[in-house]
């Protein structure tokens, strides 16, 4: 350490909002230069190369085949598919000396396919998985939580090719499996989430999730083990409800109700039910009218029809609408559709029936599915001050369609049927996709069958985030005194401390210092000589290598050593000449 590129700092960065940032920057593993982004020092690195190192051991293991993009990419190859539009504000962005476009990459999927179609024509040639562990980049608007989201991050993403989609299945089933593996191995606790594929594409995609209170995502577990991200839930199918009793539908006075709240105060007011029950938001049916941002610029005006004490979910509605983006329709939207009186929408003037009653530019009504065939409803009736009772779905109106708009509940029932659900929040670490042919169709990766006949490539998409693991495992091991690495990813398995004044304990430290290398167990050592042994301690514990040996006052004294577990506390003393053997020990049993 007399010698090592490091400082430690004694006091939490200011500007560090999660326990991981703070520790990492302090005891000298990585430094901030601006927002989302991060430098990476000498031992920082060593716990980066032995995460990478167990993912490719793993990845490798499933024949995977490792290759190396640039980061700065042409705009071509993203306008085939689409994404140089789809991606919107969340891509760097710049033109060269020559005014041509380019990007920095946030992910390679293109040029992974078109390098497979440049070189493989058969069938014969798959399948093939390859994979790439590489910077990526993001213009994100609000980075955050350190290097968990962060503007540039390091990100191993790989790519499967099949002739078939069973094959495909089986790419996905083994590089899932990998993931599993790598996970345990490196000391984080994970979930595994069913997911929404996004502008990604494909059809099945899963999430593995950490578990932590950090995390962005929220994320459902049923009672069956099964998990959801929240954009990913679906509500179970709920059967019809018998409307015959339900009188027919009346036009009701409500001035000043354009608020839910407001509404169900004027029926229990003017128009009380008959059953001595008191109206409930529950029993209204409010329509919000959104726009949707098309990738190819246009935008378009859906209304979503949900229950009154339900509140949209924006990011799950979005994730129907991908890769469009959605946003509350403003009032210069509204201005084309007189028939859109604010507060007092309701779906007469939508969908199926502006259309019926001569209104071709009637906006499109989606209603959410708790929204029942048979359920009884209050809500807008197109005029000011005015709302209808009593309207029934399926008798007195339709939709163009249903879609998974509303917040979700905790003790709502699970997409399986197994029970309610309840919600946990974590870090996205890894995702799987079966892209299936998505890229290869936009792109032209064809090859002959055993036929002789072009057919294009099935396609698997994996991706983990090698810094965002770092800092997750960074989150989820230390203590108040500091970090407390796994054995698996420590930058080193021995921290060696001498203190004191007597050269003797810094001899014995030297000579254990060389036992241990010559074992090939890797050491670091505390041999700066005029630091106090209190900062030295504090050091030991704030880097967080799994042992700390500690060679002072006793060891001149008594010949001996102290051996301390970081992340237990147990502590041994031992005889100095011993040391390397219970050492080794101890490593062989972790």
């Amino acid at each position: 350490m007399s010698t090592l590129f490091l400082r430690t700092l004694r006091d939490d960065p200011s500007d560090a909002d999660v326990d991981s940032a703070k520790l990492l920057i302090r005891a000298g593993y990585v430094r901030k230069i601006g927002p989302g982004l991060y430098s990476w020092l000498p031992l920082g690195l060593r716990v980066l190369n032995r995460i990478e190192a167990i993912i490719r051991e793993e990845i490798n293991g499933i024949g995977a085949q490792e290759v190396h993009f640039p980061a700065m990419m042409p705009r071509e190859p993203y306008e085939m598919s689409r994404r140089w539009e789809e991606y919107g504000d969340n891509i760097f962005r710049f033109k060269d000396r020559h005014q041509a476009d380019y990007l920095l990459a946030p992910t390679h999927e293109e040029m992974f396919t078109l390098m497979v179609k440049d070189m493989y024509t058969s069938y014969k040639d798959l399948p093939v998985t390859l994979y790439q562990i590489q910077g990526k980049y993001r213009d994100e608007f609000r980075p955050r939580a350190g290097m968990i989201r962060g503007r540039q991050f390091i990100m191993k993403d790989g790519y499967s090719f099949n002739i078939d989609e069973e094959g495909l299945k089986q790419s996905y089933a083994e590089e899932r499996a990998a993931y599993e593996r790598i996970f345990r191995r490196l000391g984080v606790d994970y979930v595994i989430v069913h997911a929404v594929s996004g502008p990604m594409g494909g059809s099945e995609s899963e999430e593995f999730l950490a578990p932590m209170g950090i995390g962005e995502d929220t994320f459902a577990l049923a009672p069956s083990g099964k998990a959801w991200n929240v954009e990913a839930l679906t509500t179970p199918h709920m059967e019809d409800l018998d409307f015959s009793s339900v009188p027919a539908a009346q036009i009701r006075d409500t001035p000043d109700s354009a608020t839910i709240d407001a509404l169900v105060s004027q029926f229990n007011t003017l128009y009380p039910r008959p059953d001595g029950r008191g109206w409930e938001a529950a029993d209204t049916l409010k329509n919000v009218i959104i726009a949707v941002k098309h990738p190819e610029g246009e935008r378009e005006l859906v209304a979503v029809g949900v229950p009154g004490d339900r509140q949209v979910d924006m990011k799950r509605l979005e994730a129907s609408f991908s890769p469009a983006e959605i946003e509350e329709a403003t009032a210069e939207d509204l201005q084309g559709h007189p028939e859109l009186v604010k507060g007092y929408i309701g779906p007469g003037a939508l969908g199926p029936q502006g259309r019926a009653a001569g209104n071709k530019d009637a906006v499109r009504y989606l209603i959410d599915p708790h929204i029942v065939r048979g359920s009884v409803w209050i809500t807008g009736a197109d005029s000011e001050g005015m709302h209808v009772q009593d309207l029934v779905y399926g008798r007195d109106f339709e939709a163009d369609g249903t879609v998974e708009a509303v917040e979700v509940r905790h003790g709502d029932m699970s997409p399986d049927g197994s029970g309610p659900l309840s919600f946990e929040r974590g870090v996205e670490i890894g995702q799987v996709f079966q892209l299936g042919l998505k890229y290869s169709k936009a792109m032209g990766l064809n090859v002959l069958n055993r036929d002789g006949k072009a057919v294009p490539v099935w396609m698997g998409c994996y991706g983990i985030g090698v810094s965002r693991v770092m800092s997750c495992i960074a989150e989820l091991h230390h203590d108040d005194k500091g970090l407390i690495w796994p054995r698996s990813v420590a930058p080193a398995q021995v921290h060696i401390v001498a203190t004191g004044k007597d050269d003797r304990a810094f001899a014995v430290a030297d000579s254990l210092t060389k036992k241990l290398e010559e074992a090939d167990i890797e050491v670091l050592y505390d041999d700066r000589p005029k630091v106090s042994p209190g900062v030295k301690f504090k050091d030991s514990e704030l880097l967080g290598i799994p042992l700390i040996v500690v060679a002072g006052r006793d060891t001149a004294d008594n010949g001996t050593v102290e051996i301390r577990d970081r992340a237990t506390g147990e502590k041994a003393v031992v005889p100095a000449e011993d040391a390397l053997g219970v050492i080794s020990d101890i490593l062989a049993d972790a």
